[in-house]
C-alpha cells in the first residue's frame, strides 16, 4: 500500500520555488524545471485515485512504487540545493568552514555546482517521463481535492476512556480468582487469551485498578513483554517496574545508575531487596514465547523474590503460552455483544448522548457499521474515532459501504479493515506521519517529542505559517492520531510538565504502518545473508560483537538510505569499529537521521561533516567518546543533536555556532565552563537540555541572549550556580516557555535574566535544589506562568508578596519543602491567601483538589 500523494505535493512545491532562489541556474535548467513541474502536476491530479485503486490493482501499486522512487530522488536533489544555500549563508556570516584550498570542481564553485544540479534535474525529468507514460494504462480519474481527505480539526482530539464497556463480568471473574485462598505451594498464574484487538490489555488494566485488588496486594507491577524477550531482559523489566512502583532505589543500585549490563544474579538480588516478603500482583502483558524452560526460570525467580501469596496475570493470543504458564483455568475473552458494541462505537463517534439523539439517521448507519466490526473493541473504537464530530451523512455511508470490507472478507479480519478505513480518511500529510511511526520498534515506548523529531528529520512535517513551530505541528498530528485511537498515551498521565508524553502503539496498528513503507524499510542483523532491495531508504541495524564486517558488506550494496537506527543485541556490548561508521557515512550521502543511541565507540569519523543532509544525530549514552570532530559543525541542516550521557566528552566542538538549523540540543560534557560564541549563538535553538555536567560551574553569558529558546532543562550539574555571573541589563526579551532545573545543589537563587521571559514563561519547575533559600521578589511579574512546582527544596520558607498577580497560574505544587508547606497549608497557612486563587494546589501530601 503505497502513499505517494503527500510526497508529490511537497516535491512539486519545492520545484515551483526552485527558480526563485539566489543561485543562478545552469544553461537549459529552467526549461527542465518547467517540464518537470508540468509532468508532476499532471501526475499529482490522479494520485489520489491511484492510491484508492491500488488495493484492487497490484499493477497500480507497482507503478506508484516506481513513481515514489523518482519523487524521492527529486527530493534529494532539491535538498542538495537548499543545503548549498545554507552553507553559503554560514560562510557569509562566519567565514569559511574549513581552511583547505578549494579546487575548481568543488561544491563551493557556483558554476560547477549549478552544472551538477542541472544534470541531476535532467536525469530525474527523464526518469519521471518514463514512469508517466504508463499512467494511461490505468484509466485514472483526476481528483484535485478529495472531499474525504479535507477535514476540520477534531474538537476533542484525544479523549481517554473513563471505562471499558462490556467487560464488567470478565473483570469480576478475574478478580474472584485473585481473591481465592492462597496456595502456598506455588504462585498462581491466570492467563487471559484472545485475538488481537479484543481488549485483553484493557481488561487486565481494569482488574489492575480495581479497589479490591489494590487492597489485597502490597505492590502491583506491570510489564509489557516483547516477543523475543530473554529471562534476563524480563527480569530487568520487572526490576524497573518495581523501582517505579515503590519509588525507592537500593543504594548500591543507585550508584550503578545503569542496570542494562547487570547479570541475572545481580538483577535477582536487587529485585529481592525490593520485593522481599511482599504480596505482589504482576501483569505480564502480551506474552508470545512458548519456551517452557524460560517460563520455569521466571517462575522460580518470582518464587525466590516474593511471597507465594503473589499472583501473575498473563495476556496472550497464544493458547500454547496460556497452557504452559497458567495454573488456573484460562480466561477466554469473547467478542462484545451487539448491545455493548453499539455503546462502545457511539461513545467514540458522538460527543455525548444529546448529540447522538440529534442525528437519528447517523445512528442507524452506525449500527450497520458496528455489525461489520465483529464485536472487536479496537475496530469499534477506531471507526468511532474517525467519525467523531462528523455530521455529514455521506461520510458515514462511505465507511459503511467501503470496498475495504470486501477485500478483507476472505481473511475474516474486521480489525485490519477498520484500521485501513481510518487510514484512508487521513490527510496526505497525516498518512505519511503515521506510516513512519513504524520506524519505532514494535512494543517500544517512546514520546511524542521523539517521534516529532523523526518526522522533522525526514522532512514530512512543515510549518503552516511563520508563527507555528514544527514541534507544535508534530504534536497536533500526534493528537489527531490519538483521536483516531491509533496511539494511546500511557497510564492516562498528564503531559510531563509540558515537555513530552509517552505513548504506545497497538501491535496491529504497528503492522499496518509497517505495511505502508515495507518496500522502503529493512532490518539487518548478524543473520542477514542477502542485501535488501536497492530502493530501501530506512535501515534498522542490530549489531552483535564480531559480526560488524558481515553487516558492512551488506550495507555497501545500498545507496539511497535516509535513516539508520543502530542498536546492540540484548546483553551485548559490541565493539563499534570506526570502519563500520565510515562505511555508513560514505555510502549514504542523503542520510537525514543517524541514531546510535546506547552505543559506545571511541571515535566519530571526521567524514561525518560530509553528511550535509543530516537532520538528526543521536549519540545518547556513549560513555567512551572523548571528542567530536569539528567537521560536525559543517552539518548546516542539522536540527537535532543528542549528546546526553556522553560522560567522557571533554568539550563541545569549537565551531558549534555554525549549526544554524539546530533546534534541539542535549549535552553532557566534562567542561567547567561552556565557551562564549558557542551554544548561545545558535540562532534556531528551541530546546536545550544540559544534563549530568558534573564540573560545570556556570552557563555561558550569551545563552541569556538566546531569543529563540523555548525550553531549558538543567539537570544534575553538581557545581553549577545557575544565578552566577554578572546581572547586566540586557534589553532583549526572551521567548522561554519552560524552565526546569533539577539537582543543582549549589544553586542559591533563580537567575535575574529570567525576568526577561515575563511575557512568555508558562512552566517553572524546580527540583532538589537544597541551597535555594528564597524565591525572588519579581516572581509575581511572570504573569504568563501556568505551572509552578517546587520539590525537595528544604530551605525555602515563604512565598514572595504579590503572588495574587499570577492570574494565569493553574497548578501549584509544593512538596519536600517543610517550612514552605506549613505556610501554604490550605485555609490556615500564612501564605495560603497568596495562592488561594490557584485552581489546583498540591501542598505536601494533600490530594489534588479543585
Amino acid at each position: 500500500m503505497e502513499v505517494v500523494y503527500g510526497i508529490a505535493v511537497e516535491v512539486l512545491k519545492r520545484v515551483g520555488g526552485f527558480a526563485d532562489q539566489k543561485i543562478s541556474l545552469a544553461w537549459g535548467m529552467k526549461d527542465d524545471l518547467k517540464k518537470l513541474e508540468e509532468t508532476m502536476s499532471t501526475l499529482e491530479a490522479v494520485l489520489l485515485d491511484a492510491e484508492e485503486q491500488q488495493q484492487e490493482n497490484k499493477d497500480i501499486e507497482v507503478w506508484l512504487r516506481r513513481l515514489k522512487d523518482v519523487f524521492l530522488d527529486a527530493w534529494d536533489v532539491l535538498d542538495e540545493y537548499e543545503c548549498e544555500l545554507l552553507r553559503r549563508e554560514v560562510v557569509k556570516r562566519h567565514g569559511r568552514i574549513d581552511r583547505k584550498v578549494r579546487r575548481f570542481f568543488s561544491r563551493s564553485n557556483p558554476l560547477a555546482f549549478c552544472l551538477s544540479i542541472g544534470n541531476q534535474i535532467k536525469a530525474i525529468r527523464q526518469k519521471l517521463d518514463d514512469v508517466a507514460k504508463d499512467k494511461s494504462n490505468f484509466h485514472l480519474k483526476e481528483h484535485h481535492q478529495d472531499a474525504r481527505q479535507v477535514r476540520r480539526e477534531m474538537e476533542s482530539s484525544f479523549v481517554r476512556p473513563s471505562e471499558v464497556i462490556g467487560r464488567e463480568s470478565d473483570k469480576d471473574k478475574i478478580v474472584k480468582l485473585l481473591m481465592q485462598k492462597d496456595n502456598n505451594d506455588s504462585i498462581s498464574v491466570i492467563p487471559i487469551i484472545g485475538v488481537g484487538g479484543l481488549g485483553k490489555t484493557a481488561l487486565a488494566k481494569l482488574v489492575y485498578n480495581d479497589d479490591k485488588v489494590i487492597e489485597k496486594f502490597d505492590l502491583k507491577l506491570w510489564v509489557c513483554v516483547q516477543q523475543d524477550v530473554s529471562v534476563t531482559e524480563l527480569t530487568r523489566k520487572i526490576l524497573i517496574s518495581s523501582i517505579s512502583a515503590t519509588n525507592t532505589v537500593h543504594q548500591s543500585l543507585k550508584q550503578t545508575r545503569d542496570i542494562s549490563n547487570l547479570s541475572i544474579d545481580q538483577l535477582q538480588l536487587f529485585l529481592q531487596s525490593i520485593l522481599k516478603d511482599k504480596k505482589v500482583l504482576l501483569v505480564l502483558d502480551d506474552v508470545w514465547n512458548e519456551d517452557r524452560g524460560k517460563w520455569n526460570e521466571v517462575r522460580d525467580l518470582l518464587s525466590a523474590v516474593c511471597t507465594m501469596r503473589s499472583r501473575v496475570i498473563v495476556t496472550t493470543r497464544n493458547t500454547q503460552v496460556a497452557s504452559i504458564m497458567g495454573t488456573t483455568r484460562t480466561h477466554h475473552l469473547e467478542c462484545l455483544s451487539e448491545e455493548d458494541s453499539v455503546s462502545l462505537f457511539f461513545k467514540y463517534a458522538f460527543v455525548d448522548e444529546q448529540e447522538a439523539a440529534r442525528f437519528p439517521k447517523l445512528k442507524d448507519i452506525g449500527k450497520q457499521i458496528v455489525q461489520k466490526c465483529g464485536g472487536l473493541p479496537l475496530a469499534l473504537k477506531t471507526l468511532g474515532s474517525v467519525l467523531c464530530s462528523k455530521t455529514d451523512e455521506g461520510e458515514w455511508i462511505y465507511v459503511r459501504d467501503s470496498e475495504i470490507w470486501e477485500l478483507r472478507r476472505e481473511q475474516n479480519d474486521p480489525i485490519l479493515a477498520a484500521l485501513k478505513l481510518s487510514y484512508s480518511t487521513m490527510s496526505p500529510s497525516l498518512k505519511q506521519c503515521f506510516a513512519y511511526c513504524s520506524l519505532i520498534p514494535k512494543n517500544n515506548r517512546t514520546t511524542d517529542l521523539d517521534m516529532t523529531r523523526i518526522w522533522m528529520a525526514l522532512g514530512i512535517i512543515h510549518s503552516r505559517s511563520d508563527k507555528m513551530e514544527l514541534e507544535s505541528i508534530g504534536k497536533l498530528h500526534f493528537k489527531e492520531l490519538c483521536g483516531r485511537s491509533f496511539f494511546q498515551y500511557l497510564d492516562d498521565a498528564e503531559e510531563y510538565y509540558n515537555l513530552f508524553q509517552q505513548f504506545e502503539m497497538h501491535d496491529l496498528v504497528h503492522d499496518l504502518a509497517t505495511s505502508i513503507i515495507r518496500h522502503e524499510f529493512a532490518k539487518i542483523d548478524s543473520n542477514t545473508k542477502t542485501a535488501p532491495n536497492e530502493r530501501v531508504r530506512h535501515l534498522r541495524i542490530l549489531l552483535k560483537d564480531g559480526h560488524g564486517q558481515s553487516i558492512v558488506t551488506i550495507v555497501q550494496k545500498l545507496q539511497k538510505v535516509r535513516s539508520i537506527f543502530v542498536a546492540k543485541e540484548k546483553g551485548e556490548e559490541p565493539n563499534i569499529q570506526e570502519s563500520f561508521l565510515s562505511t555508513c557515512i560514505s555510502r549514504f550521502k542523503y542520510l537525514r537521521l543517524l541514531d546510535l543511541d546506547g552505543l559506545c565507540f571511541d571515535v566519530l569519523p571526521s567524514s561525518i561533516g560530509a553528511l550535509k543532509h543530516l537532520r538528526c544525530l543521536d549519540l545518547t549514552g556513549n560513555k567512551k567518546i572523548k571528542k567530536l570532530p569539528n567537521s560536525i559543525c559543517k552539518l548546516q541542516s542539522l536540527q537535532t543533536l543528542y549528546l546526553h550521557g556522553c560522560s567522557e566528552l571533554e568539550e563541545l566542538p569549537r565551531d558549534i555556532r555554525n549549526l544554524v538549523s539546530l533546534r534541539n540540543l542535549s549535552i553532557t560534557t566534562k567542561e567547567t565552563c561552556l565557551s562564549e560564541n558557542g551554544i548561545g549563538c545558535l540562532r534556531s535553538l528551541r530546546d536545550l537540555c544540559i544534563t549530568e555536567c558534573r564540573n560545570l560551574r556556570s552557563l555561558p553569558q550569551d545563552l541569556r541572549c538566546c531569543t529563540t529558546l523555548r525550553t531549558l532543562v538543567v539537570n544534575e550539574c553538581e557545581q553549577l550556580e545557575l544565578a552566577s555571573g554578572p546581572d547586566e541589563v540586557i534589553n532583549n526579551q526572551l521567548s522561554l516557555q519552560t524552565l526546569m532545573i533539577n539537582e543543582l545543589p549549589q544553586t542559591t537563587a533563580l537567575p535575574q535574566w529570567l525576568q526577561r521571559a515575563a511575557d512568555t514563561l508558562q512552566h517553572l519547575l524546580v527540583f532538589y535544589c537544597c541551597k535555594l533559600a528564597t524565591l525572588p521578589k519579581w516572581l509575581p511579574n511572570l504573569t504568563t506562568l501556568e505551572t509552578l512546582t517546587m520539590f525537595a527544596c528544604p530551605n525555602l520558607s515563604s512565598l514572595p508578596e504579590g503572588m495574587e498577580r499570577l492570574t494565569s497560574l493553574t497548578r501549584l505544587e509544593i512538596n519536600g519543602c517543610d517550612a514552605l508547606e506549613a505556610r501554604c497549608k490550605r485555609d490556615i497557612g500564612e501564605d495560603w491567601p497568596k495562592i488561594a486563587h490557584v485552581p489546583r494546589c498540591l501542598i505536601g501530601s494533600e490530594s489534588d483538589e479543585d
